[in-house]
């Protein structure tokens, strides 16, 4: 049974999280929310209610949506599509697992994590839209119903530092992450159309990829993707002991062997092209954000991209056969 958020926060974590969230107001928010100008419905969209027109289907569209009259009548798939609400739901699926607590500079994943969720969220609660949150560390254990406004975010963030410590390994033997447990709860607990944020270092055991696609089916889906630079690279650095942060096995490696160097290359680039490629089936947008990265331009570059896919979907005039026939008279 997943816990209900406490009325209060702890003290230390209130304090934590409210001076994040005040360092990215200044520094990222307030930038961010001028440089959209007002983009937010081609960066996060409604469920929509009223028919705007028709279009022809292009690959990737919702098959859902495909108005099967229109396609018998002109031997061609055509979709319909609907104006966006304004106000939506958010969600955070949050991987808080062993593997996210890493990084090889100044920053974690979970930090980046914590920076990104904390950015977004008061992006759209400030706008009025509502955020909700499920905290996944072996198991799904905490859901945060969507709400709007600041406090709500500052518990969120606190939830967040909580859970990890709590999913820190005890005993080195832990199970290892299972993303598709996550995916599954979302799918059993998010029933109306919003926007899911998946943000996640995808370091899971297999299975989670057919979970992901139906989420995107259901919703507008973005997979966040944490990593770090040293997860596809090995520095040479001699003999260094290696700690599975999933699992706690270690292993004593000499990194300084080129050949062990050049395998663990290969095996970090086979499995970035696995990923990428499952997330590209799934449907879902994917934003790529390193330890290293500036969040802001992340985000800018995330923006462009939505831009991209909005002007690639955007409805054209209605075919010829469907136009309603001008008054005599009339320009048409």
């Amino acid at each position: 049974m997943a816990e209900p958020a406490p009325a209060k926060a702890p003290a230390q974590e209130g304090d934590d999280s409210h001076a994040l969230l005040e360092r990215l107001e200044w520094s990222v928010i307030r930038r961010l929310d001028g440089l959209l100008q007002g983009d937010y419905r081609t960066l996060f969209r409604g469920s929509g209610v009223d028919l705007a027109g028709l279009r022809e289907y292009q690959g990737g569209d919702d098959v859902r949506h495909i108005d099967w009259n229109v396609t018998a009548r002109l031997q061609e798939p055509y979709v319909r599509q609907f104006t966006e609400d304004r106000d939506l739901t958010a969600w955070f699926l949050l991987d808080l697992s062993g593997s996210v607590d890493f990084g090889s500079a100044d920053r974690t994943k979970l930090a980046v994590s914590a920076g990104f969720v904390a950015v977004l969220a008061r992006l759209l609660t400030r706008r009025g839209n509502r955020v909700g949150a499920m905290l996944y560390g072996t198991r799904v254990d905490t859901v945060l119903e969507p709400r709007a406004s600041r406090l709500h975010v500052l518990e969120l963030l606190a939830r967040m530092r909580q859970r990890q410590r709590r999913a820190a390994p005890a005993d080195g033997a832990g199970p290892g992450t299972s993303l598709g447990t996550l995916l599954q709860a979302a799918e059993a607990t998010i029933k109306r159309r919003g926007t899911v944020f998946v943000v996640s270092d995808f370091i899971s055991t297999p299975g989670w990829e057919a979970a992901l696609g139906r989420l995107a089916r259901r919703h507008d889906v973005v997979a966040v993707r944490l990593f770090d630079p040293l997860e596809m690279a090995l520095p040479d650095v001699g003999l260094v002991t290696i700690e599975d942060a999933e699992t706690g096995e270690q292993l004593f490696v000499d990194s300084a062997d080129p050949a062990f160097r050049a395998r663990y290359h290969a095996i970090a680039q086979a499995r970035e092209a696995e990923l990428r490629e499952a997330l590209a089936r799934s449907g879902a947008d994917a934003l790529e954000l390193a330890t290293d990265d500036d969040l802001l331009d992340a985000l800018l570059r995330f923006a462009d991209l939505r831009r991209q896919r909005a002007r690639l979907k955007a409805p054209g005039r209605f075919p010829a056969y469907l136009r309603t026939p001008a008054p005599a008279g009339v320009a048409s």
